[in-house]
């Protein structure tokens, strides 16, 4: 007989570190790290998103007491960049300087490295948020975006991942570990259970189960595509901005409907 424990184990510690890498909630348990075990953890990416979006729901439900609606939308997000680190938000603005400030596909890289915010980046970012808070103000109810939004949107850079090639300087990328021989296994496990908690959350509601899909296929699709051609691949950047643009094409859609 297979002795699981060490299966059990590993996945703990891999459930640990996606908490860690997209997070800054401190891990409770040791890691063995490994890029192996790095390359594991993506399955939890949307896991964590769920994580998150309970909290954010939560931390809504509990400020609308006290203060306006929009006031806590603008408290919530800002809790959501300190911890995340606006991990996310870092990508996008990296991506949109880069792609918007580069004429070949190395000055593109170079400037997507720069650690400095460009005029592209800072414009990105400032519409990006503004956009968030105010298509949250029109979900209704408010808490069902804030819940569903973090674990969707988690699921399109895994999609990028499996399909598309990696680029930029290895060594220099806190995404390569993930990147490298991406599981297609794992990511659809990473799908079903992002598609089993929809089921369970919010029933077999068909807008949101359409937004969902146009959240992730549309901008691995989309975004993919526009990446592929203009970098020949994906970087951890462009994951970011995946994961900042399947959150705003779903509130567009929850929003909406």
């Amino acid at each position: 007989m297979t002795n699981i424990k060490p299966i059990i184990d590993r996945e703990w510690q891999a459930l640990w570190l996606a908490i860690g890498f997209l997070t800054r909630i401190p891990m409770m348990v040791r890691i063995d790290y490994s890029p192996r075990l790095m390359n594991q953890c993506s399955v939890y990416f949307p896991l964590v998103g769920l994580l998150l979006g309970t909290i954010y729901a939560a931390l809504y439900v509990a400020l609308v007491q006290i203060w306006s609606p929009p006031v806590c939308l603008v408290l919530v997000t800002g809790f959501h960049l300190w911890i995340t680190g606006a991990f996310h938000e870092d990508g996008l603005a990296d991506s949109v300087d880069a792609l918007g400030g580069g004429y070949s596909v190395e000055a593109r890289l170079r400037i997507m490295k720069d650690s400095r915010i460009g005029t592209y980046g800072t414009v990105a970012l400032v519409m990006a948020l503004g956009l968030k808070v105010a298509l949250l103000a029109d979900v209704q109810p408010v808490w069902l975006g804030l819940l569903l939004a973090p674990m969707v949107s988690r699921l399109a850079p895994l999609l990028i991942m499996g399909y598309l090639p990696y680029v930029t300087d290895p060594d220099k990328s806190r995404s390569k570990p993930v990147a490298e021989d991406f599981s297609r296994t794992r990511l659809a496990i990473a799908a079903g259970f992002t598609a089993l908690a929809l089921l369970f959350l919010t029933g077999f509601q068909p807008g949101v189960w359409l937004w969902s899909l146009a959240a992730t296929l549309g901008v691995t699709t989309v975004w993919g595509l526009y990446i592929r051609q203009q970098l020949g691949g994906y970087t951890g950047d462009t994951l970011g901005a995946s994961v900042v643009f399947a959150e705003l094409v779903l509130l567009l859609g929850l929003a909406g409907g």
